[in-house]
């Protein structure tokens, strides 16, 4: 159990981090490849200190990982906890599209109490 709640934190914290568009469009461009701080910055209008804080929600999350080299933070994604979300989000996706298939099958039983000519 203690597993599982462990990871239900770490899937909140995912969720939550992706609830902002800036940084669901930084996870979209990290998905292209690592980025310094200043590249991640460039198709935004806000201040380098508010995207920082937007990568901080991120690596808290765990979707990102950062490292200095000199007087460069590049940050790259880290693929297990895209999967993890993924695969939370598929789990559900199976459950729902079963329950369309029987809505479906149940739908296309030709209805035999209705007279032929009331089509």
């Amino acid at each position: 159990m203690l597993n599982n709640q462990r990871q239900d934190v770490d899937l909140d914290s995912v969720f939550q981090a992706l609830a902002d568009p800036t940084r669901r469009a930084i996870v979209v461009r990290l998905c292209e490849g690592p980025a310094s701080v200043s590249e991640l910055a460039k198709p935004f209008s806000m201040s380098l200190p508010a995207i920082v804080q937007h990568l901080q929600v991120l690596e808290h999350s765990g979707l990102v990982r950062s490292e200095k080299t000199g007087r460069v933070r590049s940050c790259s994604i880290v693929p297990s906890a895209v999967r993890s979300a993924e695969a939370w989000l598929g789990l559900r996706r199976t459950s729902a599209e079963r329950r369309l298939d029987r809505l479906e099958e149940f739908l296309s039983i030709p209805d035999n109490t209705t007279p032929a000519n009331e089509h």
